[in-house]
């Protein structure tokens, strides 16, 4: 028997949660803390009960991971725009260095034109 508190919530558990717990049972070489064991209740309402507790917690848990991966993915993205600015920047003087080399290398061949006779 299903007790009647237990009835009204059992469609309400997301499918991905779901999976979760399934694959968290099956997998249990990886322990997630918090996770109860749910097999050893006997009564299917107390079972039922354990079962949406731990579809919380894994939402909880998947949440929180997601809020993290989010977090750490616009970090990225802020260091890949800081880093295409410091290329800008970088190509620029890279620019302005070949300019400055080639002035210079035209000064030096007009200097060996200029003194052809002369050798140090």
């Amino acid at each position: 028997m299903v007790a009647a508190g237990a009835r009204g919530r059992c469609p309400q558990v997301k499918p991905l949660a779901l999976a979760l717990v399934i694959a968290a049972t099956a997998a249990s070489a990886q322990d997630i803390r918090g996770l109860e064991v749910c097999s050893a209740e006997k009564d299917m309402a107390r079972r039922t009960g354990c079962l949406q507790t731990n579809v919380e917690l894994l939402q909880q848990l998947l949440t929180r991971e997601t809020r993290r991966a989010q977090a750490a993915e616009a970090a990225a993205a802020k260091d890949a725009a800081s880093f295409k600015s410091d290329i800008a920047a970088l190509k620029a003087d890279l620019v302005t260095l070949k300019a400055a080399l080639e002035k210079t290398q035209g000064e030096v061949s007009e200097l060996k034109k200029a003194k052809p006779g002369e050798k140090k």
